[in-house]
């Protein structure tokens, strides 16, 4: 009989829970058909132990902080441990001596000592009186499953209580963006991305906007609003976004003017960009036919296209007018106006009319080794090896057909009994790079500057027996396919070294393949070997400059070629081009208004010279071209030259002194 008396209150409390459940569904709106599908019942278990602390939640065990205990025949269960199960949230009024337990469901206040409880605010008879154990609040068991919407069942030791509770999921949030942010009336394509999410991973179904355009019509601030609904039937709430839509943009104005109405022949000409833009967000401007400087009569069309940053252009066409009176000539317009390093045109047959000025070559006591032969690398090996000491100017230029990256190394070996010190100084790498006029532009060029800086030395020590790499700026990156290596290095050794130039695949340590390596052979066209006097000196007291004149460089003539013996065959050998040697120019009188150009007389030439100290590049690619390498300026100057010819490059060179003709206005 009390079991089937369990049984009958067990099942009025559930079915009690259960209308109350769906009558408070029903009074907040939960039977909106947009929410129904929704909704969904999920029922918890909570399983007590009496006298235990362990707790069951849905298959899940925790620790209780006190054990359920029986006072006087009643069950009481320790207050924050069964809230917290509930998910309700808990709170202490030390001055009222009351705990609440608090969801979004009810409110539940107990007081210690009272019979009595608070259930929304509303007065609740207790089955037990709430008492403190160990610290922990201590609730009837009865009292708080009818407070939290409770079933209770209780088996011998074994008490259950279930719970059912209506879950609404999160709704989906309509969220997009306006693309572009700038949106001109009647011009502008507007798209709209998505961002819309749903908590739940339900896709959506549907979807409603307000607002929405893909061209706006007209100016002004335009509401869209979206909402989204997923396969649960659940509507998100409106999102919206605000957007000013301006006025339609207006083509830009394409205008220019010139500081005269009228120019002469060689008169350099001002052009002043008068175009205009609504926004001032003109992003391009184009010029056609606005030449600095026109040097044959007539009315000359300039163009100019000026483009907005949405894509609309405007163009404008003007006459300059060039009268036939003429201010300077094309070549003297050039000559005048080019900027040094830059070329302009020459008349080839012009040069060699020019009176040649000869001079006399000092050589000075020096050494250098040029390994360049065999110029093509076709496979691993030594280039080139020497025993040397003292002062030593290294020149290298190889291009890689071996067929895979491969890295140039230079070692030096010491053969004697006590170490030895070797420093480098100056150096100038070009490359690896597949164009030998870059290659032998940049070498030449950062050499000179190199020499210009007087770098402090970096001494190295090697060891009786001992090889090491002494340049590692060549290997540092590998030569690929077809790949050129141009360079020049100053190195000092304070006694016999033997240098060996080795070349092998990239990864390979070059030492240790030093023992298994063979002399490459020469290739029979360019040049390796070691040779003596290579640093030469031109002294001309001459004054220059009051008419045309020239100085040809690398003739092998008056600059006769260096003779060294190549030390790998013990052969001799000439400096054909006198490529390394490194050449000091000084001109003590060079006449006021005197252009300096360097005009190639045996093809492509690419190099560099130091000016005064100032590096200055020069790049020729025939003899109608002339390199502007200084200007003196209203009185008699000094100039000095320090240059090495470079490698790659064609010769002779002719260093041409043209007087500048005057300034006219």
């Amino acid at each position: 009989m009390k079991a089937l008396k369990w049984l009958l209150i067990v099942s009025f409390l559930f079915l009690t829970f259960t209308d109350t459940a769906t009558r408070r569904a029903s009074a907040e709106g939960f039977a909106d058909p947009i929410t129904t599908n929704a909704a969904s019942i999920v029922t918890d278990q909570l399983v007590l132990t009496m006298g235990s602390v362990n707790m069951v939640h849905n298959g899940k065990t925790y620790k209780s902080a006190q054990p359920v205990a029986n006072i006087a025949g009643r069950t009481f269960l320790p207050f924050s441990s069964i809230a917290a199960r509930y998910g309700y949230a808990i709170s202490y009024d030390a001055q009222k001596k009351q705990s609440t337990a608090k969801s979004d469901k009810h409110e539940l206040v107990f007081k210690i000592g009272s019979g009595y409880a608070y259930r929304d605010g509303v007065l609740t008879k207790l089955t037990g009186v709430p008492y403190i154990s160990n610290g922990y609040l201590m609730v009837p068991l009865r009292s708080w499953g009818e407070m939290a919407d409770s079933s209770i069942a209780v088996v011998g030791k074994t008490i259950t209580l279930k719970w059912s509770t209506v879950v609404i999921p999160p709704k989906p949030t309509a969220a997009f963006e306006v693309n572009p942010t700038e949106i001109y009336a009647g011009q502008t394509m507007v798209s709209y991305i998505d961002h819309s999410t749903n908590p739940t991973g339900m896709p959506f179904v549907d979807e409603r906007w307000e607002g929405r355009m893909d061209v706006f019509p007209d100016p002004g601030t335009y509401v869209i609003t979206r909402q989204v609904e997923d396969t649960n039937g659940v509507w998100s709430e409106p999102y919206s976004v605000t957007v000013t839509v301006k006025l339609p943009n207006q083509p830009p104005v394409a205008d220019f003017t010139t500081e005269k109405s009228q120019y002469r022949i060689g008169e350099e000409i001002s052009y002043v960009d008068l175009s205009s833009d609504d926004e001032n967000a003109i992003v391009k401007r184009t010029f056609t036919g606005n030449d600095k400087v026109f040097f044959e009569p007539g009315d000359k069309l300039v163009t100019l296209v000026v483009q907005d940053s949405h894509g609309l252009t405007s163009t404008v066409t003007k006459a300059v007018t060039v009268t036939s009176e003429v201010l300077y000539t094309k070549d003297e317009y050039y000559r005048l106006n080019t900027k040094v390093g830059s070329n302009f045109s020459i008349d080839p047959a012009s040069v060699p009319k020019m009176p040649s000025i000869g001079y006399t070559i000092n050589s000075v006591p020096s050494q250098m080794v040029r390994s360049n032969s065999p110029e093509t690398l076709l496979q691993e090996g030594i280039a080139y090896e020497a025993q040397l000491t003292g002062q030593v100017r290294f020149m290298f230029h190889n291009v890689n057909k071996i067929g895979y990256p491969v890295k140039i190394y230079l070692l030096a070996t010491n053969n004697n009994s006590t170490p030895v010190n070797v420093n480098t100084s100056s150096i100038g790498v070009g490359g690896p790079d597949p164009s030998v006029g870059n290659t032998a532009m940049a070498s030449t060029s950062r050499y000179l500057t190199s020499i210009g800086s007087n770098p402090a030395p970096r001494w190295m020590t090697v060891r009786p027996h001992q090889t090491i790499e002494i340049l590692p700026e060549i290997s540092k990156t590998p030569l690929k396919l077809n790949d050129v290596i141009s360079a020049y290095a100053d190195i000092y050794s304070e006694q016999e070294l033997q240098f060996h130039v080795v070349v092998v695949a990239a990864g390979k340590n070059p030492i240790a393949e030093l023992p298994n390596l063979s002399v490459m052979p020469r290739d029979g066209i360019h040049v390796r070997g070691t040779f003596n006097n290579a640093d030469r000196t031109i002294d001309i007291n001459d004054t220059l400059g009051d008419t045309e004149q020239r100085i040809t460089l690398g003739d092998k003539t008056i600059d006769k070629y260096l003779d060294g013996i190549d030390d790998t065959t013990g052969e001799l050998q000439y400096n054909t081009g006198n490529f390394g040697t490194l050449y000091r120019l000084h001109l003590p009188h060079v006449a006021a208004r005197t252009l300096i150009a360097l005009n190639p007389r045996g093809g492509i030439y690419t190099g560099a010279f130091m000016v005064n100290g100032q590096v200055v590049t020069a790049s020729l690619m025939n003899n109608t071209q002339a390199a502007v390498l200084y200007r003196t300026g209203n009185t008699e100057e000094s100039v000095d030259f320090v240059f090495t010819l470079a490698g790659g490059s064609n010769l002779p060179i002719a260093m041409t002194f043209l007087p500048l003709p005057e300034l006219r206005w």
